[in-house]
């Protein structure tokens, strides 16, 4: 039996949190390219640069973002019965080739200066200038950070892992900039626009790995499976569990698994206990593609079943 509900207020709540999330993203994005533009050309500092560069891979990461989130919220069609939820970790991907891609050019621009050291001029200005940035930038990842623990977006929580990096970055701009200026030392600017390469790098590879792990299909974590095995275990109609399965797409989440009934009870009433198992399953998913297939008890399965006294076996048994 599958269950697919018509979106609740909840959802509907969730999703124009994310797309205002996406726009906020953007916006401030680009008003941080602005700054550090003028700042950069006045200073012309590497680790002004470096935050520059950033900021412009996050406002072209926002865009593919905003457009990801937006396509993904589009309902199930013909073409498309699960959903468009995989636009989102696809969005998580191209973020990370991005800020991958910003690492590699920073890292060069580093290294360059490595070799020809120049003074940084009005390092005042690119501090207040930092300054201002962190702020913007902090109110954008508490908002983040509120949105995807509500949501569980991939893609608002790529986006807020890298302007979580933002911050890290400008403390070291501000740092490089004040060593610079007020103790003369013009090998730290280069110096810290490696490290923060290597910083921004780092992030690339979890937003990565986060995307590819939702593309292939992961299985929930093994404590959310088994409490999800026992909140089904314990309608006193169900005497075992087995092949449970669970991966999500985007704001989406999918159940499937056999449940263990009476071989004697009637199909009006397996359908009644099935019911009662999604309305429990509900809270904890308000939207999500459950699939419900009924055995009789004793009846053989592929790998053992979960029962009430047993611990979670896992989604697929290994046969030798």
């Amino acid at each position: 039996m599958a269950v697919s509900p018509p979106l609740s207020p909840e959802v509907l709540a969730q999703q124009l949190m994310m797309r205002k999330a996406t726009r906020a993203s953007l916006a401030v994005a680009i008003g941080l390219i602005a700054l550090k533009a003028a700042a950069w050309w006045w200073t012309d500092a590497v680790s002004l640069l470096a935050s520059l560069l950033d900021s412009t891979t996050d406002a072209l990461a926002s865009g593919v973002t905003l457009v990801a989130v937006h396509a993904s919220l589009q309902p199930a069609d013909e073409e498309h019965r699960f959903g468009h939820g995989k636009l989102e970790p696809l969005a998580g991907l191209a973020q990370s080739v991005l800020v991958l891609g910003s690492a590699i050019w920073l890292a060069v621009s580093a290294v360059q200066r490595l070799r020809d050291p120049r003074p940084v001029a009005l390092g005042v200005v690119g501090i207040a200038v930092m300054l201002i940035a962190s702020g913007a930038t902090l109110l954008l990842v508490r908002y983040q950070r509120k949105v995807s623990a509500a949501t569980r977006s991939t893609a608002v929580n790529a986006d807020r892992l890298h302007y979580e990096s933002d911050l890290l970055m400008n403390a070291v701009v501000i740092v490089s900039l004040a060593a610079t200026t007020w103790l003369g030392w013009q090998l730290i600017d280069p110096l810290l626009g490696l490290c923060v390469a290597v910083l921004v790098a780092r992030s690339a590879w979890q937003i990565a790995w986060d995307s590819v792990q939702l593309l292939m299909d992961r299985e929930f974590p093994d404590e959310e499976r088994r409490a999800l095995a026992d909140a089904v275990l314990a309608h006193p109609e169900v005497h075992g569990v087995h092949d449970l399965r669970t991966r999500r797409s985007g704001t989406l989440a999918f159940v499937q698994f056999h449940v263990e009934l009476d071989g004697d009870m009637s199909l009006r009433a397996a359908h009644e206990v099935t019911d009662a198992i999604e309305r429990a399953l509900r809270d904890a998913y308000p939207h999500a593609e459950i699939l419900i297939h009924v055995d009789p008890e004793g009846h053989p399965t592929e790998g053992p079943s979960i029962v009430r006294e047993s611990a979670l076996t896992p989604a697929v048994e290994v046969q030798p």
